[in-house]
């Protein structure tokens, strides 16, 4: 499965990024991603929110720099959440 094939991502493993820091909203984002390769989940979804766009910005540049990560977008339906591909 890649991004531009997901429809629905309440099937998705996800994580929810709300009231977190910009600090350890990074940390929990590499260690979900670190946990999503141990359990074989090659898309994930990372909920961010609206808001200011802090935390959008801060799933961005952490995505960008994970060399795991083949690619990532907002999710079209839902722009308070981040969907990732994982390298198999």
């Amino acid at each position: 499965m890649h991004l531009d094939n997901v429809v629905f991502i309440d099937s998705l493993p996800k994580i929810d990024l709300h009231g977190e820091t910009s600090e350890t909203a990074r940390v929990l984002i590499e260690d979900f991603i670190r946990d999503s390769i141990k359990q074989k989940n090659y898309i994930i979804c990372i909920v961010h929110g609206t808001g200011s766009g802090t935390l959008r910005t801060v799933t961005s540049e952490t995505l960008k720099k994970k060399k795991n990560i083949v690619a990532y977008k907002t999710f079209y339906h839902n722009q308070g959440c981040t969907i990732a591909e994982i390298i198999k």
